[in-house]
């Protein structure tokens, strides 16, 4: 392992990846290597790792059907849980019936939650992509009959006057059983294993690091949120970090499997013959 080397590693602006992070992001740890940090919105994370131009990142697990051939993934720093998948919002009074044919914003369509809506299959209007923080006030304003939020927005989208149609996680775990998936670290599979397992210990590290010091990243955290209250950024960190963000162990590792096999069949393609997860 060269110690001098420097990765590239994307990550986006929200509270749950900057909690995990800071840690690392700001040298509070020591560190196997240097890292240059991206910060984007996840889609553009996810259409960074189908280029292959990051050495580590964030991304949907639904991206991972289109990165897999040059990517693997971490086991430390994703997002999957119960009670945490994508909501479908609406204007008062519109029931998911009601929304058969109706066009749809969605944050993005290599994101998990415009994959959760297409497997549902409720839902055969257009999908209208824009970025995560433009649906709930695209709806709002009747420039969409509904939108798919996630991030912040799950916690927000009753101050834009909306309702809830359905809970696209709450549906993936009565189908499936399975906690949901939405999101995971990758690193180049060109980057060998004693690195890749250091660069997971950081991640773990830096995570244990904001549990046993929530104020040191406090700063870091407020200053790239979407949404500044308190009470937010906390309901957004305990509903996305929990022990699966430490270790997906052998339960959120066959969710991951699951949700990215589907992916592929949705996008029609062939996942490489290689491990899809850094073993060791």
């Amino acid at each position: 392992m060269n110690a001098m080397r420097t990765f590239s590693l994307g990550i986006s602006p929200c509270p749950n990846d900057t909690f995990i992070f800071e840690a690392l992001a700001n040298g509070r740890i020591p560190l196997p290597c240097g890292f240059e940090m991206f910060m984007a919105d996840v889609e553009v994370l996810n259409g960074r790792a189908r280029e292959g131009s990051l050495d580590v990142t964030k991304l949907s697990i639904a991206a991972m059907a289109h990165a897999a051939g040059r990517y693997r993934l971490l086991r430390a720093g994703g997002a999957l849980g119960r009670g945490c998948g994508p909501l479908l919002v609406a204007r008062p009074g519109l029931s998911v019936e009601d929304l058969t044919h109706a066009d749809v914003a969605i944050p993005g369509a290599m994101t998990t939650a415009n994959l959760l809506l297409g497997l549902h299959g409720g839902f055969r209007g257009d999908r209208v992509e824009m970025v995560f923080d433009e649906v709930m006030p695209a709806v709002a304003a009747g420039e969409v009959p509904c939108g798919v939020v996630i991030h912040e927005g799950r916690f927000t989208y009753p101050a834009f006057g909306l309702d809830l149609v359905l809970d696209l996680g709450r549906w993936w775990e009565g189908a499936t059983g399975m906690p949901l998936p939405l999101g995971a670290i990758a690193i180049r599979r060109d980057i060998d294993d004693a690195t890749a397992l250091a660069v997971e210990d950081a991640i773990r590290r830096s995570l244990a690091h904001a549990r046993s010091h929530p104020a040191d990243g406090r700063p870091y955290i407020k200053a790239h949120a979407q949404e500044l209250a308190d009470e937010v950024i906390d309901s957004h960190i305990r509903t996305f970090v929990n022990d699966f963000s430490m270790d997906l162990g052998p339960e959120g590792q066959s969710a991951v499997s699951a949700l990215v096999a589907k992916a592929a069949e949705v996008a029609g393609v062939t996942l490489p013959d290689a491990p899809l997860f850094l073993e060791g």
